[in-house]
C-alpha cells in the first residue's frame, strides 16, 4: 500500500464524521417526522381479531367494503368509481386478481394498462380507502375457469385447486411475481392492504385437505404479514375454515345470518364475524332473465348484518363489464354462459350510474360516518351516436389467407393443446376445424361450447351440448367439412373445472367412423389478428353476404367522446371491436340487447368499428344512451 493511501484513510473518516454531525444538527432543527410518509406513522399492529372485534391499531374497525374490480373498469375511470364509493360511506375496497389476465402465457406476465394492479390499489389509498385483496389464485367471479390460466388443461393429469404438483409449480412461479408487487403495497408496509383473502370459497370445492394449508404458507413464505381470511358460502363453511385463518361468510339474505354466524361462533369461538359477500344482485346467463335485487330488500339485509355486529363487504358495489372473451359460465344441470354485462344489478351500475341502492346506501352509512360524507361525483355524461351502416365486409373464408398457418393434425386437437402461442395454446375465442369427406351420415362428436357445422361454405346446423349428432346431406366427389367452434367460457364454479377443455375434445365421427388429417385455425381475435387484415383486404357489402363474415363501419364523434351502448338489432350472434377493443359478444336470445361502450375508448373524430357475427346481419349498428339488459326477475 501507498504512502498517500495511508494518508488518505484518517481523511476520509473525518469527512464522514464531518457529514454525521451536520446531518444531526440539520435534523434537530427540523421535525424528522415530517419526512416519513404518512401512511409508515403509527403502524405496527395492522387489522387484528381481538376477540368480538376488528382492531387497527389500538381502536375498533368496521369493514364496510365494496367490491369493484379493475380489470372489468376501463382505467380512465378507476378514480370516478372509487370516489363513488367513499361518498358512499364505505371505508374499503375489496378487489381479485385474476391470474390468468396477468399471466396470459407460461412466465410471461402483464400488469399494465387495464390490468395496473399496483396502480388501482395506490389509487384507492389516495382516494381515502382501505383494501382487501383476494389474490386467489382461484377467484370464480363470473370469469373463465374462475381466473385460472388454460394453458394448465394443457396437462392431461391436471388437478387444479389442488396439491397436484404440476398445479401447485404454477401456482408458486405466479406468487412469486404478483407477491413481489403486492407485499410493499401492505399496510405495514405502508399501503393500504389491511388484509389478503387465502383463496376463494375452497369448502365447497374441498378436493385437497392440504390445498388450504399449502396456499397459506405460500402466501406467508412470500411476506404477506397482514390478517389472512377465509371466504365460503354455505354449502362450503363447515369445509372451509383453516387454522390460523379467520372465517368470513357469503350469503345473499338475511334470513341466512344467523344460521351462518351461529356456525362461525361454534367453530372459531369468539371472532369478530363479516359478511366477505353480501351478493346486492346476481349475474345473468345468455337465455335467461336479467336478475335483479330490491333496494329495500337490500338495505333490510345490510342493515340485519350489521346490527348483528358483523362487518361487511358488498359484492358487488359496481360490476362493470366482462370485456372481450373473459366471461365464465356455469354448468349444473346444463351448460350456461355469463352474459357480457357484469351490471349485477349492483350499487352503481355497469356505466357507474346512481341507483336507488346507493342513495338507501349511503344515507345508512352516512349515520355511521361521524361527520358529513363526501358530496358523491358528477355523473359521466352519455349519448347516443348516429348509427353506423357498415361498408366493407370479408367473409371468414375469404380471411383464412390471411391467417397464421393452420396445425394440421391426423385427430382432433383441443384449444388449449394447439401447438402454438409459444407452446401455450389457445385461451379464448373461436377455433375452425377442416377436414375432407366423400360421403354423407350422421356426423358426432365432443364439441365445446358451441361448434357451427358447414358443408363447403354452407351451414347445415349446430353442434353443442344438447346437440350431439347431426346428418350431413348427400354429396358428391370430395367435399370440406367445417366446424367453427367457439369457448363460450369455461365454468368457473362447480366441481368439474378440471374438464373445461375446449374446442372438439376427441374424435370427430362420420357413421360412427373417426375422420382424419385436419387442418385447424386458432380464431383468437386478439388486436394482432386483425393487424393481418389491410385496407385492400375488405370488399363492400353484398346483398347476400356469405357468414360467418367479418363487417367494418366507421364511427363519427365531433365532439369529446361519451360513453354510449351498441344496440345491433337484426344482428343475430357475434363479438364487437371498437378501435381494437374486444367490447364483448352479443346474442339475440338475450337477455342483453346493448353493449357498454365507454367514452374513454373512443377517438374524436373516426372510430373504426368491426363486427364478427356468425349468422345473420343487421342493417346498422345502433347506439343508445340508456342500457337494455332483458326482462327483469327478481331474486328471491
Amino acid at each position: 500500500m501507498t504512502t498517500r493511501s495511508l494518508l488518505r484513510r484518517p481523511c476520509r473518516a473525518f469527512g464522514l464524521l464531518l457529514l454525521l454531525v451536520l446531518a444531526f444538527l440539520v435534523l434537530r432543527r427540523l421535525d424528522w417526522r415530517s419526512l416519513v410518509s404518512p401512511w409508515l406513522r403509527h403502524r405496527q399492529a395492522g387489522l387484528q381479531a381481538k376477540g368480538e372485534d376488528f382492531v387497527l391499531e389500538d381502536s375498533a374497525f368496521w369493514i364496510f367494503g365494496g367490491s369493484v374490480h379493475y380489470f372489468r373498469v376501463p382505467r380512465a375511470y378507476w378514480r370516478d368509481r372509487l370516489l363513488k364509493m367513499k361518498a358512499c360511506g364505505l371505508n374499503t375496497l375489496t378487489t381479485y386478481v385474476p391470474w390468468n389476465l396477468h399471466e396470459p402465457q407460461r412466465g410471461n406476465f402483464d400488469f399494465s394498462g387495464n390490468l395496473d394492479l399496483e396502480a388501482f390499489v395506490l389509487m384507492a389509498a389516495e382516494i381515502g380507502l382501505w383494501v382487501i385483496l383476494r389474490p386467489g389464485p382461484y377467484i370464480c367471479s363470473e370469469i373463465d375457469l374462475g381466473g385460472l390460466p388454460s394453458w394448465l388443461l394443457q396437462d392431461p393429469g391436471m388437478r387444479l385447486r389442488t396439491t397436484y404438483k404440476g398445479f401447485t409449480k404454477a401456482v408458486d412461479l405466479y406468487f412469486d411475481h404478483l407477491m413481489s408487487r403486492v407485499v410493499p403495497l401492505q399496510y405495514k408496509h405502508g399501503g393500504p392492504i389491511i388484509a389478503v383473502q387465502v383463496e376463494n370459497e375452497y369448502g365447497s370445492y374441498n378436493k385437497d385437505p392440504a390445498y388450504m394449508p399449502y396456499i397459506k404458507k405460500a402466501l406467508e413464505d412470500r411476506g404477506i404479514v397482514e390478517l389472512l381470511l377465509t371466504s365460503d358460502n354455505k354449502d362450503g363453511l363447515s369445509k372451509g375454515v383453516v387454522h390460523g385463518v379467520t372465517a368470513t361468510i357469503n350469503l345473499q339474505s338475511h334470513q341466512e345470518l344467523q344460521l351462518l354466524t351461529t356456525f362461525l361462533l361454534s367453530v372459531q369461538r369468539v371472532q369478530p364475524k363479516m359478511v366477505m359477500e353480501y351478493w346486492t344482485g346476481w349475474f345473468d346467463s345468455w337465455g335467461g332473465p336479467h336478475n335483479i335485487r330490491d333496494s329495500s330488500e337490500v338495505l333490510k339485509t345490510v342493515s340485519a348484518i350489521i346490527d348483528a355486529g358483523c362487518s361487511i363487504n358488498l359484492y358487488m358495489f359496481h360490476g362493470g363489464t366482462s370485456f372481450g372473451f373473459i366471461s365464465g359460465a356455469m354448468h349444473f344441470d346444463e351448460y350456461k354462459s355469463d352474459v357480457t354485462s357484469y351490471d349485477y344489478d349492483a350499487v352503481l351500475t355497469e356505466a357507474g350510474d346512481y341507483t336507488a341502492k346507493y342513495d338507501k346506501l349511503r344515507e345508512f352509512f352516512g349515520s355511521f360516518s361521524g361527520g358529513p360524507l363526501p358530496p358523491p361525483p358528477d355523473l359521466l355524461p352519455k349519448t347516443a351516436y348516429e348509427s353506423v351502416r357498415p361498408a366493407l365486409y370479408l367473409s371468414l373464408w375469404d380471411a383464412l389467407q390471411y391467417m397464421e398457418e393452420p396445425t394440421n393434425s391426423e385427430k382432433p386437437v383441443n384449444m388449449e393443446n394447439l401447438p402454438i402461442n409459444d407452446g401455450n395454446g389457445q385461451s379464448f375465442g373461436y377455433t375452425l376445424y377442416e377436414t375432407t369427406i366423400d360421403s354423407s351420415g350422421v356426423l358426432s362428436g365432443l364439441v365445446r361450447d358451441r361448434g357451427q357445422v358447414f358443408v363447403n361454405t354452407v351451414s347445415i346446423g349446430f353442434l353443442d351440448y344438447k346437440r350431439k349428432k347431426i346428418f350431413i346431406p348427400l354429396i358428391q366427389g370430395y367435399t370440406i367439412l367445417r366446424i367453427l367452434v367457439e369457448n363460450c367460457g369455461r365454468v368457473n364454479y362447480g366441481d368439474n373445472i378440471d374438464d373445461q377443455r375446449k374446442g372438439l375434445i376427441g374424435n370427430l365421427y362420420l357413421n360412427d367412423s373417426p375422420l382424419k388429417n385436419f387442418r385447424i385455425y386458432s380464431l383468437d381475435m386478439r388486436k394482432s389478428f386483425f393487424q393481418r387484415f389491410s385496407t385492400n383486404t375488405w370488399n363492400p357489402v353484398p346483398e347476400a353476404p356469405t357468414f360467418p363474415a367479418f363487417f367494418l363501419g366507421a364511427l363519427f364523434v365531433a365532439l369529446s367522446p361519451l360513453d354510449t351502448f351498441m344496440q345491433l338489432e337484426g344482428w343475430e350472434k357475434g363479438v364487437v371491436f371498437i378501435n381494437g377493443q374486444n367490447l364483448g359478444r352479443y346474442w339475440n336470445i338475450g337477455p342483453q340487447e346493448t353493449l357498454y361502450l365507454p367514452g374513454a375508448w373512443l377517438d374524436q373524430g373516426i372510430n373504426q368499428v368491426i363486427v364478427f357475427e356468425e349468422e345473420m346481419a343487421g342493417p346498422t349498428i345502433q347506439f343508445t344512451d340508456t342500457p337494455h339488459l332483458g326482462r327483469n326477475q327478481y331474486l328471491n
